[in-house]
């Protein structure tokens, strides 16, 4: 089952004061989210990511196309009761405490009145901020403020969990803590989509993703695919810092470290180097194919789309000339 379906959105603003000018923020985007599965959707900033978010929160509207959560249309009030949201930069009043920010929020969301307290506390407990949960927000740190954003996010036991940029701005032990909540999400159930520019995050922790830039959908599938291409070199490590004659003219790049070589060569001189190890009796450790990460993928694809604006581009400009000329 689709937990979320996204089926054409497209948005354009108008943009300026006196001579509006039309700017597409998000072109027509399709896509489908399945349930129990964290789903990352990558892009550089201004993308695209908070538009398709606030289109799907029905925070604003799409100029075309529709989305569906959980089955439902995105103006059905059943279906606001099953998601939980935590904007990229939300405003919490500041000398409130955690627990009576949660008890605020649950008031809003319709949490029973009579259950309240108990899934504040459970809430709190999830997010690590029980001892911390009658401190004035003011006083908490940029990672434990997001913890509190999330608790309010899932206070409700929302199906669905929309996160905008959950690590942005945090530090390294901010990022792991926020990273092992979304975890917590999934072995719950929870399906989590969440937007960020974070590629290691994403590499680590999700099942799909989807790459967006210039509001253009621009590559999705699960992380392992998209690597999957092979550079045509291998890695190839052994015991000991020597190196064998003739290696490093096999347009080789060898690295020692300590009691470790590192040897990254073409595909094609595989085998020779192999039989140069055995030659000198030196313990083979692994070899491994190099293949594509995230980043280069990611790299790859919105250097694809900067080519293909150049060609747009200078279509359009050849075409002005032609019509300048005649």
């Amino acid at each position: 089952m689709n937990a979320i379906e996204i089926l054409g959105l497209e948005k354009i603003y108008n943009a300026g004061f006196w001579r509006k000018r039309s700017k597409r923020a998000l072109r027509p985007l399709t896509l489908a989210v399945d349930d129990g599965e964290i789903f990352g959707f990558l892009g550089p900033n201004g993308a695209g990511k908070t538009t398709t978010l606030k289109i799907l929160m029905g925070l604003v509207f799409p100029t075309a196309g529709t989305a569906r959560i959980l089955g439902m249309e995105l103006d059905d009030p059943r279906m606001k009761a099953q998601i939980g949201f935590l904007p990229e930069q939300p405003y919490f009043y500041d000398h409130l405490t955690a627990r009576e920010l949660l008890k605020y929020y649950g008031q809003l969301s319709g949490v029973d009145p009579k259950q309240l307290s108990r899934k504040v506390d459970a809430a709190l407990e999830q997010v690590k901020l029980s001892n911390s949960a009658n401190l004035q927000l003011r006083k908490f740190s940029k990672g434990m403020l997001q913890r509190a954003g999330i608790a309010q996010a899932i206070l409700h036991d929302p199906k669905v969990v929309f996160l905008d940029e959950p690590m942005s701005g945090l530090d390294p032990m901010g990022r792991r803590e926020v990273r092992n909540l979304i975890e917590d999400l999934k072995a719950n159930g929870k399906t989590v989509f969440f937007s960020t520019h974070i590629l290691s995050d994403a590499e680590a922790l999700c099942d799909r993703v989807a790459i967006i830039n210039q509001g253009e959908l621009r590559g999705i599938g699960a992380v392992p695919e998209l690597t999957a291409s092979v550079h045509g070199k291998v890695e190839i490590v052994w015991q000991g810092a020597a190196v064998p004659t003739g290696i490093r003219s096999m347009g080789a790049q060898c690295h020692s470290a300590g009691d470790t070589t590192r040897l990254i060569l073409p595909e094609e001189n595989q085998d020779t180097a192999l039989e140069a190890l055995r030659r000198e009796r030196l313990r083979l450790i692994s070899v491994v194919p190099v293949r594509t990460s995230l980043e280069d993928y990611f790299v790859a694809q919105l250097g694809t789309a900067a080519k293909s604006e150049v060609v747009s581009s200078e279509l359009v400009t050849d075409g002005h000339n032609r019509l300048s000329k005649q």
